[in-house]
């Protein structure tokens, strides 16, 4: 194994269980204020990281190279001189993709080239088939894998889950909006769609929460007074553990109206359906494969206030089916999106390529 994505793979007992497995952390950032800069402590960092990998290779060539790529920017050049080594010692890659941007990218043709090495003779893993179009100029279908991120259950839930059930409803209907505030997560629209509903004399509370981004908590706030929306909508700042918990535990619907163009999946939207929250969000990368449209929530066209709105005046408007919706999203999450149906999909296809 090549890369290092998270620890769900490098603790897993399923994964660890099944292969005689080696880790490198490829990683050269540390924090949040590192990423997307560069200094010489992230550059010594890489060298020595890339160091590693030849000396394991030297040391004992591995059968398979799991390898989780970066699509773009400097993060895949870096990657590139990794690949170069692996390909010079005749190792079987695996890409786990997390991100798009290799059809962006190959408009270049530098990088185009880039792209037709770095994937030639390579098995590819995307998270949904939706984001197939990303690569197709470069990979056939044959090599494609797919494997749903998984995400680890919470105990506490199992509370809140029976509490819906019961049929306990806010009087009040809360909706959430929980990522980093990015205008392209639909922070705006988000906005926009409350002041088409509080426009029709609807009672509703909706709730930001996450890091400040692109969209500064001034220029949030800034909005929401503009919208004369300060009755109907706060934001909270970051919140983890119990008190992110204790947010998702009296939210009534989720609201994720992403048109950000690196979005893959919306794991945000995996841990609303773990509390039985119905999810309102859009069309992008592979939140289709997430979220069934009119069953476990609803999917909107990107960009659309209006469409945004109508939704979630349906689900204002109807507790039971929020809780329906709930239901289903719930056991669609239990299904295929805990860390062990994750853990046991992957082992599959490891397995599968070794024998390829």
């Amino acid at each position: 194994f090549g890369r290092m994505i998270d620890l769900s793979v490098v603790d897993s007992k399923t994964i660890n269980n099944s292969f005689e497995a080696r880790y490198i952390n490829l990683l050269v950032s540390r924090s949040i204020d590192e990423t997307g800069k560069t200094n010489v402590f992230k550059l010594w960092r890489f060298l020595v990281s890339w160091f590693k990998l030849l000396i394991e290779l030297i040391k004992e060539k591995p059968n398979l190279c799991y390898f989780a790529l970066s699509t773009s920017g400097s993060a895949f050049y870096k990657d590139v001189t990794l690949i170069l080594l692996l390909k010079l010692f005749r190792v079987k890659i695996v890409y786990h993709l997390h991100n798009k941007g290799v059809r962006k990218g190959g408009l270049s043709k530098f990088n185009f080239e880039l792209y037709r090495y770095v994937f030639k003779n390579s098995n590819v893993i995307l998270l949904s088939y939706y984001l197939y179009d990303d690569i197709k100029t470069f990979v056939s279908e044959n090599d494609v894998y797919i494997c749903a991120n998984g995400i680890p259950d919470v105990e506490e839930i199992r509370e809140n889950v029976n509490d819906k059930k019961q049929g306990e409803c806010n009087q009040i209907v809360e909706i959430l909006f929980l990522s980093n505030l990015i205008e392209s997560k639909g922070v705006f629209v988000l906005l926009e769609a409350c002041k088409i509903i509080q426009n029709k004399n609807i009672s509703f509370y909706c709730t930001f929460v996450g890091g400040e981004a692109d969209v500064t908590a001034n220029k949030l706030l800034h909005k929401v007074k503009e919208l004369n929306l300060e009755n109907h909508v706060s934001y909270v700042g970051k919140k983890y553990d119990e008190e992110k918990i204790a947010i998702f535990s009296k939210t009534d619907i989720f609201a994720f109206p992403t048109y950000y163009h690196n979005e893959t999946f919306g794991l945000v939207n995996l841990e609303a359906m773990q509390y039985s929250i119905p999810v309102v969000s859009t069309f992008e990368g592979g939140i289709p494969d997430v979220i069934d449209d009119g069953v476990t929530g609803f999917l909107v066209p990107q960009k659309d206030p209006q469409a945004l709105a109508e939704k979630l005046e349906l689900l204002i408007k109807n507790p039971e089916l929020r809780i329906k919706m709930g239901a289903a999203g719930r056991e669609k999450y239990e299904k295929e999106f805990t860390l062990q149906a994750f853990e046991t999909k992957l082992q599959g296809i490891l397995e599968h390529v070794l024998l390829k």
